[in-house]
């Protein structure tokens, strides 16, 4: 099965709560070019993205030149369902960019509520270094992220506005939520203007 979706692009609000796993993605410029490749950041009004044909990093454009950006599901990308995860879940796919502190994911919890998380993908969070929803192991603590002594770039949550964040990682197993509110999504690193990429995170709840 093939899903697709269509965001416009001056929406950065909707880019963020993508809800595909990504396969190909496409460019679709004002002039009628479409170019297929993978989106890297969009940051500033400036769209960074990985032509497929194209052996060098990727090209930049001005997100005026770029009418959508069209994203592609993959069934080899998509996480398979946890064994003994209960059935019958909500279920929802967010992309959190790596180079936003938090992803706000449009699902309200209940206090005691489970929810689980599959994650996936990769992120460049400095020069050489990458990470996936594990973060970066061994990373040194550093007090400047939010949470300091996990791993640096690891994907982490947090429930409404509170500061009592939790660690999410790649770790599949159900995570009992303290607070009510909107789930939000981010990445556990304190400079985030050199980050890139995404990771894709199904949440069932």
């Amino acid at each position: 099965m093939k899903l697709s979706s269509r965001v416009s692009v001056p929406s950065l609000v909707v880019l963020l709560l993508l809800v595909m796993t990504l396969d190909a993605d496409t460019l679709v410029l004002r002039d009628g070019r479409r170019i297929q490749g993978q989106l890297i950041s969009v940051e500033n009004g400036v769209i960074e993205f990985q032509d497929s044909q194209s052996r060098s990093r990727g090209v930049r454009l001005d997100r005026e030149e770029v009418l959508s950006i069209e994203f592609g599901r993959s069934e080899r990308n998509e996480p398979q369902t946890q064994i003994g995860r209960p059935r019958g879940l909500r279920e929802r796919q967010v992309m959190v960019v790596a180079n936003a502190q938090w992803t706000d994911t449009s699902i309200d919890l209940r206090s005691g509520e489970n929810v689980y998380f599959e994650a996936s993908g990769e992120i460049r969070w400095g020069p050489n270094r990458r990470a996936n929803p594990r973060g970066e192991q061994n990373s040194p603590n550093n007090a400047a992220r939010p949470m300091p002594n996990r791993p640096g770039a690891s994907l982490i949550g947090r429930i409404g506005n509170s500061t009592e964040f939790f660690f999410i990682g790649d770790d599949r197993e159900a995570i009992r939520v303290r607070n009510s509110g909107r789930l939000f999504l981010g990445i556990n690193d304190d400079n985030l203007q050199d980050n890139t990429g995404y990771f894709t995170v199904l949440v069932a709840h």
